[in-house]
């Protein structure tokens, strides 16, 4: 039992340093804005 209590721990510990990343790149890390182009081949504007 008990290394069933540590298993949950490890466990627990790392899911939780997986939320505190996510969490800490989606409200601290600003995106950078860019201006984006694709390019449309002539054959497919014609359609």
């Amino acid at each position: 039992m008990p290394s069933l209590i540590r298993f949950f721990a490890v466990v627990a510990i790392l899911a939780g340093l997986v939320y505190a990343g996510l969490w800490s790149l989606a409200n601290l890390v600003q995106p950078q804005p860019r201006d984006m182009s694709v390019t449309i081949p002539q054959d497919r504007i014609g359609k």
